[in-house]
């Protein structure tokens, strides 16, 4: 019976290796028919791909017509398929479903008149502009000083000091002497004396009037205003010229401000002001721009703007604080969401929100900055939807495509199109001739810095007189084109120097 059992089981265990075997087998040349057929079948897909252009990742924006090593960078180019489209079009195409994942947002270009207004703070100061200055007319001594201080609000008229003057009262002695002659000539030569000896009109008639000599005058301020300083004491000595007393005046005042240097591009002497004090925020008075310093803050580096506001009831007083609104130009500007613009340093750029789920970026250039807008000089047009958010994620895909910025001022290549170009204007550089044949020449030319072209691979017409005997494909040349019609054409070619 163990006999039996025993042959049972190696003849169950046979035919299992047996399965396994056959089954090995079966996929070992299932394994070498798909690998023979690959090869083939992928060379086969491939070869059905209609291909735009070879171009370098790093570099996306300059284009070759056949494959090779990148001029840019050490590697080779890679191809780019009619069907992948979107870095030919410059353009990502994402489906809606796709966008409401990645949270984007679109807004409206709009198009509005806006007026270049800067709000600014300000200190209150007196007008250096309207300052009197009271001086000793002659020797004298002063007997009696008004009550004054500095800083004191004074009106025109207001006494200063009482001062005797020796030296006036002879001349008066002779003034009431020639009165009495009668001679109107010399009477009138008389006071003309008085008046050259800087005696006041008010001084010379009191005299003529009482027929009496005036020792002692009153010195007054000639203007109403701030006596900012007062020099004179009781019993000092004065002679001609010493000032006594500063007065500045409170009919208008000097609004400061302290304005930064990005809004400063629409100032103008002459600019209109309007300025809320903060202790009166209801009053609103208007004003104009009269200087602006040659010098800036040292601290903050704002420029110092002085505009000059009128006081009425001379209210307004040195240190007060106000808000200015400067009022420009209005004009009529592009804006978008300051969200929409993406800024790497050298260039500013958003993305175009076009049908059927397409999204190109386009170089703009901006302006100013305001509730969230952001200006739009160039590149885009009123009415265009961009992308308020997400873009940034759409900016990393398009940088992986290769896809580029459409440029502010659109152009069909990164050659400037030769019909634009100076015709009498040669350039040169160096390059290594790709394909020649009677009448044209490709070469693969270093960068040409005065047309702002990269390296790259580009054809060339030859000029009919072009002395091109000795050359070869592969040869390193020195060369000169220029630009004939719509196209570019070489003119000189010799062998580059080693």
């Amino acid at each position: 019976m163990n006999t039996q059992n025993l042959q049972k089981n190696l003849t169950l265990t046979a035919i299992g290796l047996l399965i396994l075997g056959l089954g090995v087998a079966g996929g070992v040349w299932w394994t070498k028919r798909n690998a023979n057929m690959a090869p083939g079948s992928t060379e086969s897909a491939k070869s059905e791909r209609k291909v735009l252009y070879w171009y370098d990742p790093m570099k996306p924006d300059a284009k070759f017509d056949k494959p090779g090593p990148s001029p840019f960078m050490d590697m080779q180019l890679v191809a780019r398929y009619a069907d992948e489209g979107a870095a030919d079009t410059g353009a990502l195409t994402i489906s809606t479903r796709a966008s409401q994942s990645l949270g984007m947002r679109v807004a409206t270009v709009l198009e509005q008149d806006l007026s270049s207004t800067v709000e600014v703070a300000g200190t209150l100061q007196l007008s250096e502009r309207d300052v009197s200055i009271v001086q000793a007319r002659t020797s004298g001594f002063v007997e009696r000083v008004y009550p004054r201080a500095p800083g004191d609000v004074i009106a025109a008229g207001s006494p200063l000091a009482d001062v005797l003057n020796p030296e006036w009262i002879g001349a008066q002695q002779e003034f009431l002497a020639v009165k009495t002659m009668g001679d109107a000539a010399l009477i009138q030569a008389a006071r003309q004396r008085l008046a050259l000896l800087g005696m006041p009109p008010t001084v010379i008639q009191r005299v003529d009037d009482s027929n009496r000599t005036m020792a002692v005058t009153t010195i007054t301020a000639p203007t109403s205003g701030v006596l900012s300083e007062l020099m004179v004491r009781q019993g000092m000595s004065l002679s001609p010229g010493m000032t006594l007393a500063r007065i500045t005046g409170l009919g208008t005042v000097w609004l400061e401000l302290a304005l930064p240097q990005a809004q400063a591009s629409n100032l103008a002497i002459g600019q209109v002001v309007e300025a809320r004090l903060t202790a009166a925020p209801d009053t609103v008075l208007k004003g104009k721009v009269t200087s602006v310093l040659a010098e800036t803050n040292p601290d903050t580096r704002t420029l110092r703007v002085r505009v000059e506001l009128p006081n009425p009831g001379q209210k307004l007083r040195a240190g007060m604080l106000a808000t200015a609104t400067l009022y420009g130009p209005t004009e009529s500007v592009l804006l978008v969401p300051s969200d929409a613009v993406i800024r790497t340093g050298k260039r500013a750029l958003v993305y175009l929100a076009e049908e059927g789920g397409q999204f190109k970026p386009v170089d703009v250039q901006i302006g100013a900055e305001r509730d969230g807008q952001l200006v739009i000089r160039q590149g885009l047009s009123a009415g265009q939807k961009v992308v308020a958010s997400g873009q940034f994620l759409l900016d990393s895909e398009a940088s992986m495509r290769g896809i580029v910025t459409q440029p502010s001022q659109p152009a069909e290549s990164m050659a400037l199109p030769a019909a634009s170009m100076d015709k009498g204007a040669v350039f040169e550089t160096s390059g290594v001739i790709e394909e020649l044949d009677a009448s044209n020449i490709k070469l693969r030319h270093q960068a040409v810095p005065a047309l702002k072209w990269p390296a790259m691979i580009m054809g060339f017409k030859r000029a009919k007189d072009l002395q091109s005997s000795g050359f070869k494909v592969g040869d390193t040349v020195q060369f000169q084109f220029k630009a004939t019609g719509d196209e570019y054409e070489v003119v000189t070619l010799k062998g580059a120097k080693p």
